[in-house]
């Protein structure tokens, strides 16, 4: 099977190498690459160019003309994917791109259609960092799970797995970071099969680049009541 690896990328020249070299010697052979810079004002975009698009280390490099936002870039990928699952991948190094056979075993063996990767499952490492923000995916996970009825423990997880026909079936409307329970609850509504699997998690500082905030935290409750309640 054909992994296509989906890379959402804004302002990240400081991991965009440590990535895709992360994203290359992972144990899964069978991959394509696709990075979405979205308008990186950092120099992200320039070393995208100059070094990497035509380097063979991945298969396209799309450029937004303007910054539109993760879900957006997110759209953009997943429309270009070629391969029978597709992955979600940061940019920085939070998430260990060596998880991905785990990742994909379930649909592999057909147990699953979707897999969710979660950093709050089973007995992986992960960073000691922000309490509050561990508290407030909890809870955003639980209001999602109690309009979808799904018993997740990561909703908001970056690694996400889908196969190719289900998640292009899918019409992404959020541009930020409203992705993740929108697509949350338009899986839950599709009736496919969901798997988790517990995953390690490197969180990095807002100093170090970390880029969701308490805006973002709102705009996730409006989505898990829009798209539940009213889609």
């Amino acid at each position: 099977m054909l992994l296509s690896v989906i890379v959402p990328c804004f302002n990240e020249i400081h991991t965009i190498d440590n990535i895709i070299e992360a994203i290359n010697k992972s144990p899964y052979p069978n991959k394509e690459i696709i990075i979405i810079d979205d308008y990186s004002t950092d120099g992200t975009r320039e070393k995208l160019k100059k070094h990497i698009e035509n380097s063979g280390l991945v298969s396209q490099v799309i450029y937004h003309e303007k910054n539109q936002g993760k879900g957006a870039a997110l759209r953009t990928g997943i429309q270009k994917a070629t391969g029978d699952v597709v992955i979600i991948q940061d940019a920085d190094l939070e998430y260990d791109p060596n998880e991905y056979p785990r990742l994909i075993e379930p649909i592999l063996n057909n147990k699953a259609d979707v897999v969710f990767g979660s950093r709050f499952l089973g007995h992986n490492g992960r960073s000691v960092l922000y309490f509050y923000h561990a508290m407030g995916n909890k809870f955003l996970t639980l209001l999602s799970n109690i309009f979808t009825n799904l018993n997740l423990t990561d909703m908001e997880t970056c690694y996400k797995v889908f196969k190719r026909e289900i998640i292009q079936s899918i019409t992404i409307e959020e541009n930020r970071f409203g992705f993740e329970p929108e697509i949350t609850a338009k899986l839950a509504k599709s009736k496919c099969r969901i798997y988790e699997v517990g995953v390690s998690y490197n969180g990095r500082t807002y100093a170090e680049g970390k880029k969701i905030g308490w805006r973002d935290g709102f705009r996730a409750i409006y989505c898990i009541l829009k798209y539940n309640l009213f889609s």
